[in-house]
C-alpha cells in the first residue's frame, strides 16, 4: 500500500510540473529585445576639436552645445573678406560720385546744345558748332553708361563677397557641435584635441525615454495585433516578472524568417512578422534587454 501511495504522489508531482511547464509556455505571445531610436552625430566642419563634452551616459536636450571645432582659419578668412568688402564699397562709392559729376556735366551740355540749336536756327551759328555740341552730348552719355556698367560690376562683386561672408558665418556656426535632439549619449568616438574631418562620427545619441520592444509573431496572432493597440509587456526581475504597458507602433507587412535569438512558446515556424511596441521607459529598460509581449 505504501508503495502504491508513493507512486500516486509521484504522479501528482509530475502532473503539477507538467502543468507548470505548460503554464509557462503560454505565458507570453511573443518574445524579443528592447531597442532605442539612435542618431549618429557627425562633424560638419574639419579641424582640431577644441572642446568636447559629450560623455557617455550624459543626457542632452535639443540644442545643447557639446563641442567646438577650431574656427581660427575661418575667422581669418572672414576678416579678409571684410577688408575686401570695404575696398569694394569704396570703389562703388567712387563710381557713384563720378557718375553724379558726369550727369551734371551732361545737364550743362544739354543746355548748351539747346542754345546752339537756337542760334543755328537763327543763322547765328554754324553747322559745325551744332555738330560739335551734339558730339559732346553723345560722348558724355556713353561715358556715363560706361561708369554705370563699372558700378554695377562692382556692386555684383560686393554681393559675391557678402555671399562668401555668409558662407563663412555658416561654417563657423556649424563648427559648434550641437545636439540635434534630446537623448542620452550612448557612445563617443573622439576626444578633445583630435583632428576631425567633415562627416566623421562624433557620438551616438539615443532616445531612452521612448523605447521599442521588437518581437516576432506568427500569422495566427496577426488578427489580434493592430497599430495603436495596447500590449502587455513583461520584463524579468529577480523573483519573477514586472508588467509594463505598451502600444503597437508598427507591424511589418512582409513575413521573414525567425531570428535565431528569438525563443517562442511554440516550435519555431519558418516565417514570422516583426512587430514594434512602443514602451515608456521608467529607467528599468536597457538596449538589448529581453522582453515578452501579450496581445490578449
Amino acid at each position: 500500500m505504501k508503495r502504491r501511495n508513493n507512486r500516486y504522489m509521484a504522479g501528482v508531482v509530475l502532473l503539477l510540473l507538467l502543468a507548470g511547464c505548460s503554464g509557462h509556455q503560454q505565458l507570453s505571445d511573443a518574445y524579443g529585445n528592447f531597442e532605442a531610436t539612435t542618431l549618429l552625430v557627425s562633424a560638419e566642419t574639419g579641424g582640431p576639436l577644441l572642446t568636447f563634452g559629450a560623455e557617455e551616459g550624459t543626457r542632452l536636450v535639443a540644442g545643447d552645445t557639446v563641442g567646438l571645432v577650431d574656427t581660427t582659419l575661418l575667422s581669418l578668412k572672414k576678416k579678409t573678406l571684410r577688408a575686401k568688402a570695404a575696398s569694394v564699397r569704396a570703389r562703388a562709392a567712387g563710381l557713384t560720385a563720378r557718375k553724379k559729376v558726369m550727369q551734371r556735366q551732361l545737364e550743362n551740355l544739354l543746355r548748351e546744345q539747346k542754345r546752339v540749336q537756337g542760334l543755328y536756327e537763327g543763322h547765328a551759328a554754324t553747322r559745325k558748332q551744332l555738330d560739335d555740341i551734339d558730339g559732346q552730348v553723345e560722348v558724355m552719355r556713353l561715358q556715363i553708361g560706361e561708369v554705370e556698367t563699372q558700378r554695377r560690376s562692382v556692386l555684383e562683386e560686393l554681393a559675391v563677397t557678402a555671399a562668401e561672408m555668409a558662407t563663412v558665418d555658416e561654417q563657423i556656426s556649424r563648427s559648434f557641435i550641437v545636439a540635434p535632439r534630446g537623448g542620452m549619449v550612448l557612445e563617443k568616438y573622439v576626444e578633445t584635441g583630435e583632428l576631425v574631418a567633415p562627416g566623421k562620427p562624433l557620438f551616438k545619441l539615443g532616445d531612452m525615454q521612448n523605447m521599442f520592444l521588437r518581437v516576432y509573431v506568427d500569422e495566427t496572432l496577426l488578427p489580434q495585433i493592430k497599430t495603436g493597440g495596447k500590449a502587455e509587456i513583461l520584463i524579468d526581475r529577480k523573483n519573477g516578472t514586472d508588467t509594463l504597458s505598451g502600444t503597437v507602433a508598427w507591424v511589418s507587412d512582409e513575413a521573414e524568417f525567425t531570428p535565431k535569438i528569438i525563443q517562442t512558446r511554440k516550435e519555431r515556424v519558418n516565417l514570422v512578422y516583426a512587430v514594434k511596441i512602443l514602451v515608456r521607459n521608467d529607467g528599468r529598460l536597457k538596449i538589448g534587454m529581453p522582453g515578452e509581449a501579450n496581445f490578449r
